[in-house]
């Protein structure tokens, strides 16, 4: 069975057993369980439903399994010929769960 969820604005097909790496969730802690419950579809081969926007009634629990910070993006601007160069890092905080349970 898979789904699609959104979260922290972005949108991830799942399916029970995936691990997947979002956008911070503020008040997850290691082992914690965390419930989606913006669900865009549900399918399972051919029966699909799928919500306008989001299915009532519909789920997806996951465990928190680690929380951190990713590699280091550079962030490099310029202006040619006006001595211009700013050179910025950023890391993107995120949670990393794995999907338990799907119903709907």
């Amino acid at each position: 069975m898979h789904a699609i969820i959104k979260t922290g604005g972005k949108q991830y097909r799942v399916k029970e057993g995936d691990y997947l790496s979002i956008e911070k969730i503020v008040d997850a802690e290691k082992g914690s369980a965390v419930t989606f419950e913006e669900v865009l579809a549900v399918g399972d081969g051919a029966a699909i439903k799928i919500g306008a926007p989001f299915l009532s009634g519909a789920t997806v629990k996951a465990k928190v399994v680690a929380t951190g910070k990713a590699k280091k993006l550079m962030v490099f601007k310029k202006k040619r010929r006006k001595g211009y160069m700013v050179k910025r890092g950023h890391r993107q905080h995120f949670t990393r769960v794995q999907i338990t349970g799907i119903s709907g």
